[in-house]
């Protein structure tokens, strides 16, 4: 089937399209598939065997065929490269294959038979049994998993290890660490904490309360003269003092409540002086009595 003639409007290429898009742009170290250019429906993997079994290290190129009614029936998976585990251009039994079309789901597609072909690798025992399974001793698997390697598919005219090359190790001198950073660092720790008494001192005397504090005293003259003349020359800055609770004292005694500022003059004579109406009352009461005693006497 020529590529050209795919009808694109239909849901199997649809879907096709869209899994070879997927496993292009998200590719994986484990496996490697894309569809023939001249048969989506033929698809070319390259899976690699699972660690820490007579399988690890090698690469088994195999097919998978898609039936026209992809994705609602299963593909079907035929090894190619000799393995001791599966026969050669032979359908494989596995529960995602057109043997058990019962239990395929449409929801699953090529990366999920990749998956799941890794994990039949090392099965055996009844669990292995199957149309399509061999049953070989663990050094001869371990003999073709070394030769896997080289094999080279006749369709693809690739070999296995050019197709799904090995994960990249970091190189010896990634892992030593650099000495230039090593040694920028001592400098810039260095530079930090000479900088450090810099910026306190600088700070220092931009504070004016720190410097009016740090200023020596005049000779001949009493701290306070000298502290209220410096204090008319820079701006003072209020802080409120903090009040201490009785409890706060420990039973040693009251704080010194502060020293209250004297009242104006003017307001303590007005406090011992007596109101205008008070006065008047009085001598109008003073100016009737004076009356009735003179009528009396009259």
């Amino acid at each position: 089937m020529a590529a050209k003639s795919l009808n694109k409007n239909n849901s199997a290429v649809k879907r096709i399209m869209q899994e070879a898009r997927e496993l292009a742009n998200d590719p994986c170290t484990d496996y490697h598939a894309a569809p023939l250019e001249d048969d989506i429906f033929e698809w070319h993997c390259t899976l690699r065997g699972s660690p820490g079994t007579e399988f690890e290290g090698g690469l088994y190129h195999f097919r998978i065929l898609l039936p026209a009614e992809y994705p609602f029936r299963p593909p079907s998976i035929m090894m190619l490269t000799p393995s001791g585990r599966f026969e050669l251009n032979t359908k494989i039994c596995i529960s995602f294959t057109n043997y058990h079309e019962e239990l395929w789901q449409p929801a699953w597609g090529v990366r999920t038979a990749l998956v799941g072909l890794q994990g039949f690798f090392p099965l055996k025992g009844q669990l292995a049994a199957g149309v399509g399974s061999v049953e070989s001793h663990p050094t001869e698997r371990k003999r073709l998993a070394a030769l896997s390697r080289d094999w080279t598919c006749p369709t693809c005219k690739v070999a296995n290890k050019d197709i799904l090359p090995d994960p990249n190790t970091s190189s010896p001198s990634s892992s030593k660490p650099d000495s230039s950073n090593e040694a920028a660092q001592p400098r810039s720790e260095s530079q930090s904490t000479s900088q450090t008494p810099v910026s306190e001192r600088e700070s220092q005397d931009s504070d004016p309360r720190l410097e009016a504090n740090s200023l020596p005293l005049e000779p001949g003259k009493p701290d306070s003269e000298k502290a209220d003349k410096k204090g008319t020359d820079r701006t003072t800055i209020p802080t409120a003092l903090p009040t201490q609770p009785e409890a706060a004292s420990g039973g040693l005694g009251r704080a010194a409540a502060p020293a209250r500022s004297p009242a104006p003059l003017a307001l303590r004579r007005s406090s011992h002086k007596p109101p205008l109406l008070l006065d008047a009352a009085i001598g109008f009461l003073l100016l009737i009595v004076f009356v009735i005693i003179c009528r009396r006497m009259s």
